[in-house]
């Protein structure tokens, strides 16, 4: 049966895009047919993550809202870009990262209710096990649709006052609407700090799960977003992590 993900961020800079590139990479990696959507609308971007070049994309979810396409047409098969020969397969729907097309979301919205048409509709035509809503940082229409419509909610959040404060409401807003599985996932941690505290602690605080506690990494620094981490780092301690979460995420 598939599974609807939603990964999420009371804030932008978490890693949130990061995360739903490497989980959705490694679920592909373990034979998995997944497709992630990009409804960061108005700061899209996990297409340069996975490789998805501007000039190869002629459709994006920005025109399935507007009604000039399905949304299958705006799927795009990114597995061998991402790691040649895995086992499963790997779909991108990105939205536009043209600025009169952010500009049209920004001032005349769209249909919400079309994003959960389009998503069951990718699920059924590409036969997906997963699929991985990389969400818009904060809460609004098009998120609360996502955490509503979710199987598995993954909050990412760093070690820091802001992100306490704004998961708080996140976890809160996510029990009101029944999400079935809830974990939280702690980002850039710096090293100095004590990991199981920080899991500790985090867990008291929201009474939630925290599936991973992640430290800070020169190496995914250095990637600089060109390329999914756990594709270049499979033996990295990061990937490790990445991996248990994934597994927890579909079980």
């Amino acid at each position: 049966m598939s599974k609807i993900i939603s990964i999420h961020s009371f804030r932008g800079g978490t890693g949130k895009s990061n995360t739903s590139a490497n989980l959705s990479t490694l679920l592909a990696m373990d034979g998995k047919r997944v497709c992630v959507v990009d409804t960061d609308i108005n700061s899209p971007g996990i297409h340069v993550l996975l490789g998805l070049k501007d000039e190869n994309i002629t459709n994006t979810l920005n025109d399935y809202l507007y009604g000039k396409c399905e949304i299958s047409q705006a799927a795009y098969d990114v597995s061998d870009l991402v790691s040649p020969g895995m086992k499963g397969k790997l779909f991108l729907c990105p939205s536009s990262m043209k600025t009169g097309e952010i500009a049209r979301v920004l001032k005349e919205g769209y249909d919400v209710g079309m994003l959960n048409e389009g998503f069951h509709s990718l699920i059924d035509d590409l036969r997906l096990d997963a699929l991985v809503i990389d969400t818009h940082p904060g809460l609004n229409e098009e998120t609360l649709l996502s955490i509503a419509i979710s199987d598995a909610l993954l909050i990412v959040m760093r070690p820091d006052t802001q992100d306490f404060q704004g998961t708080a409401v996140t976890v809160e807003v996510a029990r009101k609407l029944d999400v079935p599985r809830m974990l939280l996932v702690v980002n850039k941690t710096p090293t100095v700090l004590n990991f199981d505290d920080v899991k500790d602690r985090v867990e008291k605080t929201y009474n939630c799960t925290v599936a991973a506690v992640l430290p800070h990494s020169d190496e995914l620094m250095i990637l600089a977003s060109d390329g999914v981490f756990v594709a270049k780092y499979p033996n990295h301690q990061i990937t490790q992590k990445m991996r248990n979460v994934a597994k927890m995420l579909m079980d």
